[in-house]
């Protein structure tokens, strides 16, 4: 496995707590990746949405997959728990975001890394730095280095790391 991912988990359709555990551990079902480590989990309100609250997550995976690939595998897997995308941020199923891929910076019509609004959102900042507390995001500097940016957003952690 020669490159590290961070992927963004979150449901708020659904059974969104099982859903985000179970899609967790098939991340280690993904062709040539593995995971590492996944945060705990924690609930939020939407942003920019509508809907019940999200469970949200993140797993850090090592993976042979290239970008692309790993996204393509990612979103199959979306499609397996019945995500549908109306609209822009509509309630889903399960989401799967592609954060970070080493530190590449990707941008590409289906794909931009780092994620475009990863430092915006607690909720991927707080699982993100409970993963990895000195993580720096290509090109923007070290990740804690925004959390004073999202402190106004509801986010409550509901259970322990996984791995």
């Amino acid at each position: 496995m020669k490159h590290q991912a961070y992927i963004g988990i979150g449901a708020n359709l659904g059974d969104a707590l099982t859903t985000v555990r179970l899609a967790i551990t098939l991340l280690d079902t993904l062709p040539q990746t593995r995971l590492h480590q996944s945060s705990s989990l924690f609930t939020t309100a939407p942003i920019d949405s509508d809907g019940g609250d999200y469970i949200n997550a993140v797993a850090l995976i090592a993976t042979a997959l290239d970008a692309h690939t790993l996204l393509q595998h990612l979103q199959e897997l979306e499609l397996r728990f019945g995500r549908e995308r109306p609209y822009r941020n509509a309630p889903r199923t399960l989401d799967l975001d592609l954060l970070l891929y080493d530190v590449q910076i990707i941008a590409s019509p289906s794909l931009t890394v780092p994620h475009p609004r990863m430092t915006e959102r607690a909720f991927v900042l707080l699982p993100l730095l409970q993963i990895t507390p000195t993580i720096s995001i290509p090109k923007l500097g070290l990740a804690r280095g925004y959390l004073a940016s999202v402190q106004n957003q509801g986010i409550k952690k509901i259970d322990a790391m996984t791995r």
